[in-house]
């Protein structure tokens, strides 16, 4: 087997963190998200309530294709899709275009209801989340300021769900189709921007603190030290006269 000439170590080359827009899918994603809505308004205005659906559906499996096309990842498009089939059966079912914004008004106040909920059992979603996907364990929850953290940035995920479904429960209830499209839109990506932005102070802050708590803890010996210190401890003890 043969060394490496000079000693030369392979070094990985560091990928750039993602930015906030690039997570949600940079701006097509943007796009791509608000197209069905925006098709299904407009078809449901000039053609009415079937080809309306329809639409929606065709746009969003286009969406799917172009991304399988272009070799973007998929999993924003597929979930889009799932998520516009069902808003175009409830649609369908209840014979009203604004059934097809059903869906996404009461899965906001089931998440609202998810985060709060984990903010009063001491898990909040937004510590367990993050730190579950960076394998960082459950060290934040033993410390009060990471856990005060957290919770800050899930009320505030809860207070955005909550407020989706408050304001677009309300344009439902009074057949504002329009204004509901310009709602779930306007009320989305935005608003989830925000959400994030506070998820990362939290982790920021978590993160900050936890290694200054780290570096004032006292180092732990290994055995090697240990067995030194006891050499050295019974080597310097006085001989006892018999």
């Amino acid at each position: 087997m043969t060394e490496p000439v000079g000693g030369e170590e392979k070094t990985e080359d560091k990928k750039p963190q993602p930015t906030l827009l690039e997570q949600m899918g940079g701006l097509s994603g943007l796009f791509y998200s608000s197209l069905p809505v925006i098709v299904f308004v407009i078809a449901n205005a000039i053609f009415g309530l079937t080809v309306g659906i329809w639409a929606a559906v065709g746009s969003a499996v286009a969406i799917t294709v172009l991304r399988i096309v272009r070799k973007e990842p998929l999993q924003p498009a597929i979930s889009g899709f799932f998520g516009v089939a069902i808003a175009a059966f409830i649609a369908y079912r209840t014979g009203s275009a604004k059934g097809f914004f059903l869906f996404g008004i009461w899965t906001s106040l089931v998440y609202c209801g998810v985060f709060v909920l984990s903010i009063v059992v001491r898990w909040p979603l937004a510590g367990v989340v993050w730190n579950a996907l960076n394998g960082s364990g459950h060290a934040w929850r033993k410390d009060k300021k990471s856990l005060i953290s957290y919770s800050i940035a899930t009320a505030a995920m809860a207070l955005i769900f909550g407020a989706r479904f408050v304001v677009q429960r309300w344009l439902y209830d009074e057949d504002y189709t329009g204004w509901l499209a310009f709602a779930k839109i306007a009320m989305g990506y935005p608003l989830y921007a925000l959400g994030l932005l506070t998820v990362v102070w939290a982790v920021r802050r978590s993160d900050k603190h936890l290694k200054a708590l780290a570096e004032e803890a006292p180092r732990e010996e290994t055995d090697e030290e240990i067995e030194a210190r006891l050499r050295a401890k019974y080597a310097q003890a006085p001989a006892v006269d018999n």
